[in-house]
């Protein structure tokens, strides 16, 4: 799947609506494999990317979960981790 869309579930601070709509729109470019959409496809776009976040939304408030919840700064550590494993050390 698309390696930009990240996981909004269990955050701390909860993801933002722009978080969302980002990755609404990542997951609506994959599909339909346009960046940015003709005048003609233009309104059928927007209406995808506004139907994945609406469905995006409900999706993150009806999830339940016992685990605590994760912070960006964390995540972001780990990736960078991660990184550096695979790839090495920035020179």
């Amino acid at each position: 799947m698309c390696r930009n869309i990240k996981t909004l579930f269990n955050f701390d601070p909860p993801a933002t609506e722009l978080e969302i709509r980002d990755a609404s729109l990542q997951f609506v470019r994959k599909l339909s494999g346009f960046n940015v959409p003709s005048k003609a496809n233009e309104a059928a776009f927007e209406r995808a990317v506004e139907e994945v976040a609406a469905s995006a939304r409900t999706l993150i408030r009806s999830l339940v979960t016992h685990a605590e919840p994760r912070t960006r700064e964390a995540e972001a550590a780990k990736a960078r981790e991660r990184a550096v494993a695979r790839f090495g050390e920035r020179r």
